[in-house]
């Protein structure tokens, strides 16, 4: 699972809002891909059990180039956008007990537990008793990456620490869910539309997979999530209640 989150520039140290981030990045990966294994072990394939894979340990999961290295990485350098992944879960098609659709089913498990995670905590974040007006201005701070204006207002509040909290584990888990949903190789997304491409067509794609991480940089830097943001923020709004 490839996992990409937008940040906004630190001033003179990682602000907690930022460590927060990127914990709950951490934690949707880990979820991400013990539902894909969970889901082909359901399916008749104990690939990813017999690996440790089926498990919630972060342990098992990270991987230290794409989990660590690199998001430090790229938080030092300045840029806009973090991005990494976590070690994919191994699988074998030819265990699955569908033959026609065991693939789809495997691939959309990841994105499908994104979205069980975004609806628990967008309806916990809309149901904490905070004022309309605030929660607005909590959504917009944490849009626009203003963490000072965040960390003032969750001191010494709980309610309005867990509604930060909730609103961040939504709209995370919403943005890696739209993003894996992308059918470039090796996103969950590619999987998903190969199930109903010709065969010639499946082995064309396949053969973009050692290229999918460059292709995935470049639209990155010029502007990919500008198309994928309105269905965002209309899944997020829909969900947590603000705007």
């Amino acid at each position: 699972m490839l996992c990409v989150s937008y940040y906004y520039a630190l001033h003179t140290e990682i602000m907690s809002i930022i460590i927060l981030s990127i914990a709950i990045l951490i934690i949707s990966a880990v979820f991400h891909e013990y539902a894909h294994g969970w889901v082909a072990h359901k399916l008749g394939d104990d690939t990813a059990k017999n690996a440790g894979r089926l498990t919630l340990n972060p342990l098992n999961h990270l991987d230290p180039v794409g989990s660590i290295i690199l998001p430090l990485l790229l938080i030092f350098s300045g840029v806009n956008f973090i991005i990494g992944w976590a070690k994919p879960v191994p699988y074998n098609p030819y265990n699955l007990r569908d033959s026609k659709y065991g693939d789809l089913k495997v691939a959309i498990g990841g994105p499908a537990a994104n979205l069980i995670i975004a609806l628990i905590f967008g309806i916990m974040a809309r149901l904490t008793p905070v004022a309309v007006g605030l929660k607005q201005m909590l959504v917009v701070g944490f849009l626009r990456g203003d963490n000072d204006y965040l960390l003032a207002q969750m001191q010494g509040s709980l309610v309005t620490s867990v509604f930060v909290l909730a609103v961040i584990f939504c709209f995370l888990n919403l943005l890696l869910m739209i993003f894996n949903l992308v059918p470039i190789p090796p996103l969950d997304g590619s999987k998903v539309l190969m199930t109903f491409l010709p065969y010639n067509w499946q082995i064309k794609m396949r053969g973009l997979e050692p290229y999918g991480f460059f292709i995935i940089i470049f639209l990155l830097m010029f502007g990919f999530f500008s198309l994928i943001w309105p269905l965002l923020m209309f899944l997020f709004s829909l969900i947590v209640g603000v705007f």
